[in-house]
């Protein structure tokens, strides 16, 4: 009975892991749209156009009416005296006693004021004062400047998302492919290692019996060790190629994915040879867009730059009501009295002389606007040159694998044929160890050529943005 705290919480924390396990079952296309919703590049990616849109509306509310509310309470713990001439007055002393008697001073010592002057203290000692000021931009070349700043930053935006999604596509298909290919380098390698095994035991029973030499034996032996080697090579590589599939896609390590696809059929959906004539260029790539982002960027900054020489001009509209008391808080009794006040008036700033600073900030930004237009120029003209290289490369791929899968065929005829040469005795172990290493390094090659297929259209769709 003292056990059962313990297994309560076993079966709990059971519970809980067998809760956060998920398993998905995924197609390829299947798995680029989990990614577009779950990859966490593309969820900060669109935060990003959200921060754009609010720093948007930020820029444009600068231009609209703006409201702000002040309250300001004074008190003095010591006032401040100012000090009158008691020439001014016929009466001096009576003026005095009138002074006194009206700002509530008490004085001490003679009652001839020192050098002729009569210590007053004006206003209250306590004071409150609550206004609201209501002010409107009229004209600022700037604020201008900086509306259309504001709309190229959620281009620039937006042209980023869509970059990450297709960085996050390409990773994808990469890593979906790498799974395909560790599946089948596991079943080629258990494949090779069954037959291999059942070459060795009939090797072993023909050299028992005095018929074979133990070289053969041998042979054999080397080479089920080295294909054991790369089978737990790429079991290894599978999990390794399975982990990285789901943190590409966004999901947890701990997930369990299982791929409807297979290599073959990819292959074939992705030899599209139609893509080496489109009449697709690179007006639509997003690397040129943002090209085409950086050098508009900088076109406002040159801009923002000539506007700070023009005038500014604003109004504003005041109001606000303002009560006094002497020594207690009083404000708020009744028959307290409260003051208002209202100003309306408009505020003109007029650059003059700069001592040529604004020139200079204007120079250096019209530098920077014809270092932008040369990087578009030559972002265009390498990313020209690149798709007539990818177009190439792509070529040259399919080209690869389909001499490839020829070679594979040849590869697996010599095998057989030498294990029937080798059987029959009339061939070597060595031959057929010789053959055989060339199939298992056909096949590894065959598998690439795939791959290289599927990588290769991927990036050439990259470029010229179509899918």
């Amino acid at each position: 009975m003292r056990n059962l705290p313990i297994i309560a919480l076993f079966i709990l924390l059971t519970n809980i892991g067998i809760a956060q396990e998920r398993s998905y079952t995924f197609s390829l296309e299947q798995a680029i749209e989990f990614a577009l919703e779950n990859n966490r590049s593309v969820i900060n990616a669109d935060r990003d156009i959200e921060a754009a849109k609010k720093q948007k509306w930020e820029t444009t509310a600068i231009g609209l009416p703006q409201i702000n509310g002040a309250v300001e309470y004074q008190n003095f713990l010591k006032q401040p005296v100012s000090l009158l001439p008691a020439s001014a007055f016929d009466n001096r002393e009576s003026t005095i006693q009138t002074v006194e008697d009206f700002f509530g001073l008490t004085r001490t010592g003679s009652p001839e004021p020192a050098d002729g002057l009569i210590p007053v203290v004006f206003g209250a000692k306590q004071s409150i004062n609550a206004s609201a000021t209501l002010s409107q931009l009229i004209f600022d070349g700037s604020y201008l400047v900086g509306l259309q700043s504001a709309k190229v930053f959620l281009e620039i935006s937006e042209n980023a998302k869509e970059k990450t999604d297709q960085e996050v596509r390409k990773a994808v298909i990469a890593a979906y492919g790498n799974v395909l290919l560790a599946e089948e380098s596991v079943k080629i390698s258990e494949r090779n290692r069954v037959t291999l095994q059942k070459n060795l035991d009939e090797t072993t029973k023909i050299f028992e019996n005095g018929l074979g030499e133990e070289e053969s034996v041998e042979q054999l032996t080397i080479t089920l060790a080295n294909v054991e080697s790369v089978l737990n090579n790429a079991i290894r590589f599978r999990e390794i190629a399975y982990n990285l599939l789901k943190i590409t896609i966004g999901a947890s390590i701990s997930d369990k994915l299982q791929l409807n696809d297979n290599l073959e059929s990819l292959v074939k959906e992705n030899i599209v040879l139609g893509l080496l004539n489109t009449d697709e260029g690179i007006e639509n790539n997003i690397d040129l867009k943002i090209a085409k982002n950086t050098e508009r960027t900088r076109e406002l900054q040159l801009k923002y730059e000539k506007s700070q020489a023009l005038p500014s001009l604003s109004a504003f509209l005041n109001g606000g009501y303002q009560s006094f008391a002497d020594k207690d808080f009083t404000f708020f009794n009744e028959g307290n009295r409260w003051f208002g006040s209202a100003l309306i008036g408009i505020n003109l700033n007029i650059p003059i002389f700069s001592s040529l600073q604004r020139s200079a900030k204007t120079q250096r930004a019209r530098i920077a606007f014809e270092q932008a237009k040369t990087d578009f120029t030559e972002t265009e003209q390498r990313l020209q040159l690149e798709l007539e290289q990818l177009k190439s490369e792509y070529q040259f791929t399919v080209e690869q694998y389909e001499t490839a899968k020829e070679n594979l065929a040849l590869a697996e005829r010599i095998e057989k044929k030498n294990q029937t040469k080798f059987f029959e005795g009339i061939g070597s172990s060595f031959e057929l160890r010789q053959a055989q290493t060339q199939l298992y390094t056909i096949q590894q090659e065959y598998l690439q050529a795939m791959v290289n297929v599927i990588n290769k259209k991927t990036e050439l769709e990259t470029l010229l943005n179509t899918y």
